[in-house]
């Protein structure tokens, strides 16, 4: 079915849009004849004013970039096209344009490239994920002084340039996966903290997770455990895994900060380690398969799609009803296991 809009109404019943408008939400004086033309014609059309529309501004164009690490290079951002698609599909009728960009989430270059050419369109906001923070900070300070609003999700970067940030709370995160792993080795072990595929100096959440891990043990005080860390890439994860595992052999744990923790179990079963606990993040089909076996012990669910739909959602919202953005919005750490892993699949 066709949605009308009230300029399509208004050039059907040769009336003008205020006249529409005031009949539509009955309002002001009109015309009896005017009146009985556009009552008649939105009886034939069967029209369902929406209720939110009648805060719509001046029937302007308004045009939000969505930048996105490339979901072909990693999985993991599947879920947050959806997102994007989810809202698009919501806002259809209403007058925003909104574009995705992809970056590679291994070259802070594409992510320069690409924000250069979003900043080149002059769109009204941009939702960015910031996964190289150095870098962030310059394109957010270039789109601040060219008078575009930036939100950001999953990655959050402490600027003023930034309106809103969508996610969880990354040191918190942390810390919920220690008490996980806590729960599940015996003291006096060794546990590794493992990084891959980004430089932890540039990458702020994977600092917050590895200081929240890192917290929660310390405040124990009298247990006695040995947190490492592991900064490695796919290329180098192997010999460099091993090698941490041949000189610690009172590993019991491995904490992996990103969604590839499937790379560490393969690792491990290549290589006969099967006493290793292993917590990691996110839902992805490799990751899954692990877990339904309680090869993986647990996995913390970030949302991406929610970050995504909702980030987009808040700058959608402000610019077609004047809503708030908010400067914030935590969503809930979901600790997956093998248990409930179900009724995530099927949501």
């Amino acid at each position: 079915m066709k949605k009308y809009t009230i300029k399509d109404i208004a050039e059907l019943a040769g009336v003008s849009k205020g006249t529409v408008d005031r009949v539509i939400h009955k309002r002001g004086k009109v015309s009896k004849k005017a009146l009985d033309k556009v009552t008649k014609l939105l009886e034939e059309i069967d029209y369902q004013p929406n209720p939110m529309a009648r805060n719509l501004k001046n029937n302007k164009v308004y045009k939000i970039c969505v930048v996105l690490p490339n979901p072909e290079e990693d999985s993991f951002w599947e879920p947050c096209v959806n997102g994007v698609n989810q809202a698009m599909e919501e806002f259809r009728s209403f007058l925003i344009d909104i574009k995705l960009f992809f970056y590679s989430p291994n070259s802070t270059k594409s992510f320069q490239e690409v924000n250069n050419t979003v900043l080149g369109l002059s769109p009204n906001a941009v939702l960015l994920t910031p996964l190289f923070y150095k870098e962030s900070i310059l394109v957010a300070n270039n789109y601040k002084s060219a008078g575009i609003i930036v939100s950001t999700f999953n990655n959050q970067i402490d600027l003023k340039q930034v309106v809103s940030f969508v996610g969880q709370d990354l040191h918190r995160s942390g810390r919920v996966a220690a008490r996980l792993m806590h729960m599940i080795i015996s003291e006096k072990s060794d546990i590794i903290i493992c990084h891959i595929d980004e430089t932890f100096n540039n990458a702020i959440h994977m600092q917050k997770k590895e200081k929240g891990f890192r917290d929660y043990f310390k405040e124990l005080g009298e247990f006695e455990y040995n947190i490492l860390t592991l900064n490695a890439n796919k290329k180098n994860l192997d010999k460099l895994l091993n090698k941490y595992l041949i000189s610690h052999q009172n590993v019991k744990g491995i904490f992996v900060t990103t969604s590839k923790a499937f790379n560490v179990v393969e690792i491990l079963q290549e290589n006969s380690y099967k006493n290793i606990k292993v917590i990691g993040y996110d839902l992805l089909s490799e990751n899954i398969k692990y877990l339904k076996n309680n090869i993986i012990s647990f996995l913390i669910h970030q949302s991406p799609k929610v970050q995504t739909y909702l980030a987009l959602t808040y700058l959608i919202e402000y610019f077609l009803f004047n809503k708030e953005i908010p400067n914030q919005k935590l969503l809930p750490i979901d600790i997956v296991n093998s248990e409930n892993l179900g009724s995530y699949i099927e949501n």
